[in-house]
């Protein structure tokens, strides 16, 4: 597939998933017990002309169709509205802690993707002893979510031997960095195991293809092989499961960030949902789903790059 076709192909699907998930977005305020103006009182009671203020400033006697063309039209301009709970600008709220959250996001990759790929490879290579305790350790990693390992990591390491601070985000990057240390392993534990176990599985799978026997009958040393037929051959199965860890990443930063009160969008989704602040969780929740587009999309950009037999658009279609 060319990569014209390819492109104008993604866009129209995540132009319709965009629109798809900004109306279920959008409609689901509506399904909830209660009427928005009864979460905008919170409770208390309101004289007619109040209420009626209520409704004329958020549109709320307008048919539902018009009031979702009006939210569609200001969010893609970029106006996502303005907090009930915080009553300031939603993007404003966003610009503030989007950046903690991307920051405790790619800690926790790094993290994943050297200790993932490492301890997957040392256990296809190297077998016996060392693949059976990596199974262990990975299937205890596998076994932990997210909130238990936050939990255990403060009892430890904040509480127990002051190494790490135990919540907050910290100021300046060195110490965003120190205080997002703890969060960032945490929410990389399970991805870890994952990571590994798959890393392992493709890299037994290249060690028993026919171009490997054939490289070691020809003398290539076994490191060689090792990198270039093997661990090569088994990036395109590990960055397709990159693709979901990164995804899984944007989910469980919520637990993490909670558990930490680090005060990034995770945080600020859990308050939102809790407090019914309606503009900042629709908007939270279509930058999640378009994190998620986007990095499907890089996913399928790389692979051909990494593995030759796979072509543009080969992933979903055989999907």
């Amino acid at each position: 597939m060319s990569f014209t076709r390819f492109a104008v192909r993604r866009l129209a699907e995540m132009t319709a998933t965009l629109l798809c998930a900004s109306f279920v977005v959008f409609g689901a305020m509506y399904l909830a017990p209660g009427s928005p103006a009864s979460f905008l009182l919170s409770g208390r009671s309101a004289s007619p002309e109040a209420l009626a203020a209520i409704n004329a400033q958020y549109h709320l006697d307008d048919p539902f169709s018009v009031r979702y063309l009006r939210w569609l039209g200001d969010m893609v301009q970029g106006d996502f509205g303005r907090s009930i709970t915080y009553r300031t600008d939603v993007s404003r709220l966003l610009a503030d802690r989007l950046p903690t959250t991307l920051l405790l996001i790619a800690m926790s990759l790094v993290v994943v993707v050297a200790v993932g790929l490492l301890l997957g490879r040392i256990a296809a290579v190297r077998g016996g002893t060392t693949d059976s305790a990596v199974l262990v350790t990975t299937t205890f990693a596998v076994g932990t979510p997210s909130f238990v390992a936050a939990v255990l990591l403060q009892a430890l390491f904040a509480v127990k031997l002051g190494w790490f601070p135990s919540g907050g985000a910290g100021e300046g990057f060195l110490d965003q960095v120190r205080h997002l240390t703890l969060p960032a392993i945490a929410l990389a534990l399970y991805l870890i195991g994952m990571l590994a176990r798959v890393t392992r599985s493709a890299m037994l799978e290249a060690l028993d293809s026919e171009h490997v026997t054939v490289a070691r009958s020809r003398g290539v040393p076994e490191r060689q092989v090792i990198r270039r037929h093997v661990f090569r051959n088994s990036l395109g199965t590990v960055l397709t499961t990159g693709g979901l860890i990164v995804s899984t990443l944007l989910v469980c930063t919520i637990l993490v960030e909670t558990a930490f009160s680090i005060g990034g969008i995770g945080q600020l989704l859990e308050l939102s949902t809790s407090t019914k602040d309606f503009p900042t969780v629709q908007a939270i929740s279509l930058i999640i789903v378009a994190l998620f587009m986007i990095v499907n999309l890089i996913v399928d950009l790389l692979l051909p790059l990494v593995d030759p037999r796979i072509t543009l658009g080969s992933r979903r279609s055989s999907a």
